[in-house]
């Protein structure tokens, strides 16, 4: 049975890709910052698979509380073959002049320190034993910018730019590189996005279907169970009513 740990796991992609990962037999490190959802999904995982789990209440954004989770691992957790780094966020959607700087500190330090705090920490055992998978969670963001989302944007170029450079640098390592871009997905990305405005939130997806986290659950499923010669190195999923970051098919519903 092979481990895997994954970021950001009490809510959205996390959650959805840890229960996939149960249904495929990988035994579970989840962690987050929100103890009681952790708490939750780790009795879920118990009760409906037979898995070993592990749950780590810590946030991504501060390098000690990341070093001492993974520290505290006990010997069967200590070889983790799989890293989904999964923790992201957006905040604040306003033109970059009327933009906040407390949201691009929770941005930069969220989805790009964290992954560099967490990849950091669990690639040495990775290397001591030539094999293992890191599986970035990425956007389409990181792909091509919109309107009010520079930094944010910004933030996901530099995941996709450390994703292609740790596979240039751990391929003599027999480790594997992936990452997936999402298009538009519902989950509570846009309530965070605008500080809990709801409101706003559900105009997002107004007039369209939005990927939603089993489809991103499913796209991870495809590459994990590719046989071990092959390395899916990239995935890019829209909603089909979604051509690019910006430009989209609505229907006005009565």
């Amino acid at each position: 049975m092979k481990t895997a740990l994954i970021t950001g796991a009490t809510s959205g992609f996390g959650r959805a890709i840890a229960l996939r990962l149960a249904k495929l037999g990988y035994n579970l490190i989840v962690t987050g910052r929100r103890a009681e959802r952790l708490n939750e999904l780790t009795k879920q995982l118990r009760s409906d698979f037979t898995i070993d789990v592990l749950s780590l209440c810590f946030d991504v954004r501060d390098n000690e509380a990341c070093t001492k989770a993974l520290e505290s691992l006990p010997e069967n957790f200590k070889k983790i073959d799989l890293l989904v780094n999964n923790a992201g966020l957006a905040a604040g959607s306003s033109p970059f002049q009327e933009s906040d700087l407390a949201d691009y500190d929770q941005m930069i330090d969220t989805n790009v320190k964290g992954l560099l705090y967490m990849t950091k920490l669990i690639v040495p055992g990775m290397i001591a034993k030539q094999s293992g998978h890191i599986i970035n969670i990425s956007s389409l963001a990181g792909i091509e910018v919109y309107p009010n989302g520079s930094v944010y944007c910004a933030s996901k170029y530099a995941v996709n730019a450390i994703t292609k450079g740790l596979r240039i640098d751990l391929i003599h390592h027999g480790i594997k590189v992936s990452s997936i871009s999402p298009g538009m997905a519902e989950t509570e990305f846009s309530i965070v996005r605008y500080h809990g405005d709801e409101e706003k939130a559900k105009a997002v997806y107004a007039g369209l279907i939005p990927l939603n986290a089993e489809d991103i659950a499913d796209a991870l499923e495809f590459i994990v169970t590719r046989p071990a010669h092959v390395s899916i190195n990239d995935i890019q999923i829209n909603p089909a009513q979604q051509a690019n970051t910006y430009i989209f098919h609505r229907e006005l519903v009565d």
